[in-house]
């Protein structure tokens, strides 16, 4: 069975670029091209504020051939969006050949995430300037929307965003910090929406929301998505969601496991506590993306470290011992 001793075993694959807490590589996306037989990963460095160029001041997208030589192909800072801050991304190359780069950041006209695609023939002509947002908050009656991640099923993408809803604090004065996720005037759930082109998306709304008490009363952040077998539950769908109890824990969730037949209905299979967490400094274990290929899931994970700063790791394991996290 994976256990927290053996997340704590992971290989590193980012060392953050300071030490002590508010330095962090990580929130990964990962995505495997058979096409290439190599992977690709999305991920972010930051900063502590005040540290030039502070908070999510770059993201890098790196190539692997083994899971152990991480090559970076792309790197994009924050001012090619004229942003505050830059959050997590993610990749997909559709079947129309073309890649396409999800990514999310403060939106310059209104203090907000959203989130924005890029499109290239190749990963290395993925550019920030020919990008195109396909969500901000307003429209959909949110405050935020970021840190995209994907799964195909059947033919059709859906797309999991990390939502700032309102609540009865919220005014237009919450955005003035530039990330209303970190202010405690906004709760921290998750949308979805679905498309089959990649391109047309369609809003499908709330799928999973903090309730009003529990250790994940403000943050109910889902991060990837492994199928299961069909049983009588008819519950298909597995879910590594990152939780917390308020938004002094903005930076430093848990992460937690849910259940859904459908992605649109989640069920908590975490309901008094994270299920994994690392032993070090905050406990923070968070933005877990688990991706089969090759025979094996591969788990890559943001990780607290002694020292209160965040690596970027990866395990494998086999379909029987990840089966064993919802025993």
């Amino acid at each position: 069975m994976i256990t927290n001793e053996l997340f704590a075993q992971g290989t590193v694959i980012r060392e953050p670029v300071g030490t002590g807490s508010g330095y962090w590589v990580g929130c990964p996306g990962a995505f495997y091209d058979a096409a290439e037989d190599a992977w690709y990963l999305t991920y972010r460095i930051r900063r502590p504020r005040g540290v030039t160029p502070d908070r999510g001041g770059e993201v890098r997208i790196a190539r692997s051939t083994d899971l152990v030589r991480w090559d970076d192909v792309v790197t994009i800072a924050k001012h090619q969006y004229d942003s505050a801050s830059i959050e997590r991304s993610c990749l997909h190359r559709g079947p129309d050949g073309l890649w396409r780069y999800f990514t999310s950041y403060v939106h310059p006209s209104d203090g907000r995430w959203c989130t924005t695609v890029l499109k290239a023939p190749t990963v290395a002509q993925l550019d920030p300037a020919r990008r195109e947002v396909i969500f901000t908050g307003p429209p959909l009656g949110l405050e935020g929307v970021k840190d995209p991640w994907i799964l195909e099923v059947a033919g059709v993408y859906h797309l999991f965003l990390s939502i700032a809803t309102p609540t009865p604090r919220t005014a237009e004065g919450s955005h003035a910090t530039l990330d209303i996720f970190n202010t405690g005037e906004c709760k921290s759930a998750t949308g979805l929406a679905v498309s089959r082109d990649l391109d047309q998306w369609e809003w499908q709304g709330v799928v999973l929301a903090p309730e009003a008490t529990g250790w994940d009363c403000y943050c109910r952040r889902l991060n990837s998505i492994v199928p299961l077998p069909a049983d009588a539950t008819g519950e298909r769908y597995l879910a590594f969601y990152d939780g917390s109890a308020s938004h002094l824990e903005n930076y430093e969730e848990k992460c937690a496991l849910a259940v859904s037949g459908d992605m649109r209905r989640w069920r908590s299979l975490s309901p008094l506590g994270p299920r994994f967490t690392s032993p070090h400094a905050s406990t923070s274990l968070r933005y877990l993306d688990a991706k089969f290929a090759r025979g094996k899931w591969h788990l890559f994970y943001e990780f607290a470290r002694p020292d209160g700063a965040h690596d970027m790791r990866v395990i494998t394991c086999s379909t029987a011992e990840l089966a064993a996290l919802v025993g």
